[in-house]
């Protein structure tokens, strides 16, 4: 049920079940007069679920008026039917949850949206208050449900700041002792030469300066760090003599693959180090937070997530949900179950989740504060559009489907508690990603594995903050993918398997790389396990050394691109290239290389000679930084057919 500030029909559950029957009752009711009337119902924070919600105010009498939860303007606009258009307009409030809002094909043809000019809220939490103090410097509040494991979440928001858990170390990360030699054989390979056992996936043997008899079991959580990809688990025992910790769900992967001996510790009061940050205490029944300077907790407004999703479809096969309008809300605060969530912690829901959907439409939402995804859908003929979703525990639109529209998004601030989420994550086919802003992500800003899907004029920047293997668009087992116009900028390497702006993996093929530009990126192109693609018109920038990769690939065409570093320039297994042709390539340091690789190590290096029509000159360029790549007059690539690139339209498009 969804309920107002006003909280005007909060009650025992013997009374939430007489309203709900009366709800019923009069929904339908609500439906005949709603039909007269175009069958728009109105929400309103002044509202009572006991009226008809024709009205967008109450009456002089107060006896009818808007309704006061979406819940109840979903259960009246049913009882309308399908044959009339339906429409739920939301007025300016706060809005909480207790339970997710869910779609069926009951609500096919649907429109939810908010008022014009409205400031609509829908929080998928509840106030906390009653603070009192806990110690010198924190703050508790008794919580509910917490002690009894009917309660429990991984995300906080404090006076509209999602807020930083108490976390050990401080800063960094701790180093194990686990081990795991085991060889990858890569995702298409089968994954890991001999399968992890239960005992692998459960077990972390620390360093015994690091932990002692002090950590509160039932209180800590940790995340294990693999190579792409992170496990968040709690635990269910300690073992001080043996220096093992026992995790209460497995991990993705075991402590120590692929040589990656780190983890932190999460929620122990040990960890609360600087002001802004919180844990719940499982053990007291507490939630506790160390309040920031001139914060007064008497007056800080507190949301803890009480749902995993606020709005959800639910659709099947047999009966799909079609033809649903979401439009113009905010939502906020939502939670995630402890347990390892996987590559993109994919096995989370979103604040707004969709599956089994047919001509969706989700535009103008602000999604914010989310604890696991922000939007997760999947479905055909999808229109996710002008959102904007940031700084969320997870993923921020996580989509699959069949000719899916994600256009003009603004994206960032992800992943802040599973570094393995990724801004855009997507797959399937017949789709189109464009003009999309993404930026500050641990892991890669865009992902897709599919087919036939163009992805145009996106502005990425400053991804691959955390993890390693990834980039700026990172595609896996991609048939006939386009990736022209973008502009991907500031990726720093951080170790480990790299970090690339336009990665093409395992099995992509017959994938085409054009127009796009990479300006401060060590690896602008890797290719792995990859095969006849074609790589032209792009121009690749660094202030440093570039690196481009083909690792196992073969049958490329490498055309008409220009490759500038104030650095070295190295081309890695340039025997997978088919056809390199009519390409500029400049190095301050006067050094283009080309290295042979026996699978992945070096097998000799020599000296790229000119081939083909390629040039190794200065190109003279005037200006990039701005994604207008020119220049000068008398450059000795004009004509060529390079030049001029323009992606400076790259990112939304204004409205």
């Amino acid at each position: 049920m969804l309920l107002s500030e006003n909280k005007n029909l909060l009650g025992e559950p013997s009374m939430r079940r007489i309203v709900a029957s009366v709800i019923f009752v009069l929904s339908i009711t609500v439906g005949f007069r709603t039909t007269a009337q175009g069958a728009t119902l109105f929400v309103g924070p002044g509202g009572n679920d006991g009226w008809s919600g024709c009205l967008a105010r109450a009456n002089e009498e107060g006896t009818d008026g808007p309704l006061a939860s979406l819940a109840a303007a979903c259960e009246a606009a049913r009882a309308v039917g399908a044959a009339e258009s339906r429409r739920i307009v939301v007025q300016s409030g706060a809005y909480f949850l207790d339970a997710p809002v869910v779609l069926t094909a009951e609500d096919n043809g649907l429109t939810i949206e908010a008022a014009a000019g409205a400031n609509v809220v829908l929080y998928g939490g509840r106030a906390i208050t009653g603070w009192e103090r806990d110690g010198e410097r924190f703050y508790a509040a008794p919580l509910e449900g917490v002690r009894e494991g009917q309660w429990d979440f991984r995300a906080l928001v404090v006076n509209g700041r999602y807020c930083r858990r108490a976390r050990l170390p401080k800063e960094g990360r701790f180093e194990h002792d686990s081990v795991f030699d085991v060889r990858w054989m890569s995702t298409t390979g089968g994954g890991w030469q001999r399968k992890p056992t239960e005992e692998e996936l459960t077990h972390l043997q620390y360093k015994r300066e690091d932990l002692g008899a002090w950590l509160d079991v039932r209180n800590a959580e940790v995340t294990v760090y693999h190579m792409w990809d992170e496990s968040l688990v709690g635990l269910a025992a300690m073992d001080t003599e043996a220096r093992t910790l026992t995790f209460s769900s497995p991990t993705g992967h075991p402590p120590g693959a692929f040589g990656v001996k780190e983890y932190v510790l999460w929620n122990i009061r040990e960890g609360m180090t600087q002001p802004g940050q919180w844990y719940l205490d499982r053990t007291r029944g507490k939630l506790v937070y160390w309040p920031l300077p001139g914060e007064d907790m008497s007056e800080a407004k507190v949301i803890a997530p009480a749902v995993e999703s606020i709005l959800a479809l639910k659709g099947t096969r047999d009966k799909p949900v079609q033809d649903v309008t979401v439009r113009g809300l905010t939502l906020s605060v939502t939670t995630t179950p402890l347990k390892a969530g996987g590559f993109g912690a994919g096995r989370f829901d979103g604040a707004l989740s969709a599956a089994g959907v047919q001509n969706c439409t989700f535009e103008d939402l602000e999604i914010v504060h989310a604890g696991g995804q922000g939007i997760k859908a999947s479905g055909t003929d999808l229109r996710i559009a002008n959102c904007h979703v940031h700084h969320v525990g997870a993923c921020g639109i996580r989509y699959h489907g069949t000719g899916v529209t994600v256009t003009d998004n603004h994206i960032h601030d992800i992943g802040l508690t599973y570094s393995s989420s990724i801004a855009l994550p997507g797959g399937g086919a017949d789709s189109q990603i464009r003009h999309n802003h993404i930026h500050h992500c641990p892991y890669s800003a865009m992902t897709y594995g599919g087919k036939n899907t163009r992805i145009e004029s996106n502005l990425i920047h400053d991804a691959m903050l955390e993890l390693h293997d990834g980039g700026g668009i990172y595609c896996f087992a991609g048939e006939s993918l386009v990736l022209r116009g973008n502009f991907i900028r500031d990726i720093v390497d951080t170790g480990g398997y790299g970090a690339s702006a336009y990665y093409l993996d395992e099995r992509s093929e017959n994938c085409v790389v054009e127009g796009n530009l990479s300006v401060n990126v060590v690896r602008p192109s890797h290719n792995h396990m990859a095969k006849n693609n074609t790589i032209r018109q792009n121009a690749f920038i660094n202030d440093g050394d570039l690196r481009l990769t083909w690792p196992r690939s073969s049958g490329y065409r490498f055309e008409k691109n220009i490759l500038w570093a104030k650095g070295k320039i190295l081309l890695e297994n340039r025997e997978g290239i088919t056809q390199l042709t009519d390409n500029v390539f400049f190095s301050e340091q006067g050094v283009v290389e080309c290295r042979k690789l026996d699978r992945y190590a070096g097998a000799g290096t020599y000296a790229m000679p000119p081939e083909e029509g390629n040039r190794h000159v200065d190109p003279r360029l005037l200006r990039y930084r701005e994604g207008k790549v020119e220049a000068a007059a008398d450059s000795p690539v004009r004509g060529l057919g390079i030049l001029p690139l323009d992606v400076s339209d790259a990112g939304p498009r204004r409205r």
